[in-house]
């Protein structure tokens, strides 16, 4: 009678781990999923700050799958045109394989007066050689 019942309370135990192993792996996968997710909200709403609201969605589409390797993630933007020194409200959503969805709005500014492609090298270039040389006999001679 005694064995019968350690193998009942042992098999309650071993069936409570077994449960909370698989929970926990479900946890942890959802949680991968909205790590990925943060990060694919982030490369879009960034892609937006960078090109523009107005000239984004002229080179993006506004919906569809994110590029390999997170093509089973879904997105959509949609970006409300404002008047001329307001910004833009800006909102995206990433769906994740299950169906979670994800959304971060935030406001944009609008790129006045930029050139499309601006040229973005310092006018001077930097010797940065010659800044660490100095930088370093300057350490020596303190010493």
């Amino acid at each position: 009678m005694e064995v019968v019942i350690a193998g009942i309370i042992l098999a309650i135990g071993l069936g409570s781990i077994v449960s909370l192993a698989a929970r926990a792996l479900m946890d942890q996968q959802r949680g991968e999923r909205a790590v990925m997710a943060a990060a694919l909200l982030d490369e879009l709403l960034a892609s937006v700050l960078v090109d523009g609201p107005e000239a984004w969605p002229k080179s993006h589409n506004l919906s569809g799958s994110c590029d390999p390797p997170w093509d089973d993630f879904e997105y959509e933007v949609s970006i409300e045109k404002a008047e001329p020194g307001a910004p833009c409200e800006v909102l995206a959503i990433v769906r994740d394989p299950v169906g979670r969805e994800f959304r971060c709005a935030t406001s944009v500014a609008l790129r006045l007066g930029d050139e499309p492609d601006p040229d973005r090298q310092p006018s001077v270039a930097t010797d940065r050689q010659a800044y660490f040389d100095a930088k370093e006999s300057e350490s020596n001679g303190t010493k």
